[in-house]
């Protein structure tokens, strides 16, 4: 049995510059990793059979992104017979805008793709992955990275790490309600990265973060409190938002006023390499 990590992601800024004919949303946004992961186990079969043996409430094994991707690749599989069983040991929030299904899914081509033996190449990876998720490019992509398109065309940086309190209401947010809300801001102007980057942590937006903390008042509440302590800011489409701390003293000093409002949260820190590659 073969261990791999899963790591949460950030969108340090999220900004919506336009619709497309294919309903998708183009984007600029800083995606960068946090040392938060669920930890996937393979187990490999010599029958092609793919199972998942984690249960997922509300989610049926064959709309699961782990499954999916699995499958997905098995495509590839030339000449003999491969399976697997994959288990989970799922920390990331579902429905939080930490990308924890769409990381899974990496993980599952990254793994297999060594394990079966596959010898695919990033990009070759990175495709399959764009016909699973919008967000499954950059977890196989594995490094912090400024994203254009609908998030899948990568810049590579390297920015600062830092230690942040991530905070998580026990709610599941929809992307596609989000990303279809009549009143999302779907016209902020393109930008150039250099310019971006120029800018402080503080100057950073989400253009999701309107309409999330409109339609959910447990979000607003939590972003209204922890920005009394820090630049606080919702990732991606949410429920989690995130307060960049300068040590994890001082994210810890925060979490713990934190648990006055029975507020789930944990402290992590920033990396711009994933914690797939490294592990």
């Amino acid at each position: 049995m073969k261990q791999w990590l899963s790591p949460a992601k950030l969108n340090l800024f999220l900004y919506i510059t336009g619709r497309r004919a294919d309903n998708y949303h183009n984007l600029q946004t800083l995606f960068q990793f946090i040392d938060y992961c669920d930890n996937l186990s393979f187990t490999l079969r010599q029958d092609d059979q793919v199972n998942l043996l984690t249960s997922f409430a509300n989610i049926p094994d064959d709309k699961n992104l782990i499954i999916i991707a699995a499958e997905r690749l098995k495509s590839y599989v030339k000449l003999t017979k491969l399976g697997v069983d994959i288990a989970i040991d799922k920390k990331i929030p579902m429905g939080g805008g930490l990308g924890g299904a769409s990381s899974n899914a990496a993980t599952v081509l990254v793994a297999l793709n060594q394990l079966w033996q596959l010898n695919l190449s990033l990009d070759e990876l990175i495709e399959i992955g764009r016909t699973i998720g919008a967000d499954v490019p950059i977890f196989i992509y594995g490094h912090a990275a400024f994203a254009e398109g609908i998030g899948d065309q990568f810049s590579p940086i390297d920015i600062p790490e830092y230690w942040y309190l991530v905070a998580y209401p026990n709610i599941e947010i929809s992307t596609v309600k989000v990303f279809n809300d009549p009143e999302l801001t779907r016209d902020t102007p393109i930008q150039n990265i250099t310019d971006l980057l120029s800018l402080p942590f503080s100057e950073f937006k989400n253009d999701c973060e309107n309409v999330v903390r409109k339609r959910y008042p447990k979000v607003d509440n939590i972003i209204t409190y922890l920005s009394q302590y820090g630049t606080t800011r919702l990732t991606g489409t949410g429920a989690c938002v995130f307060t960049q701390c300068e040590s994890k003293q001082q994210a810890l000093a925060i979490q713990s006023k934190l648990k006055a409002l029975s507020v789930h949260s944990f402290v992590t820190k920033s990396l711009n390499v994933s914690p797939l590659y490294e592990s």
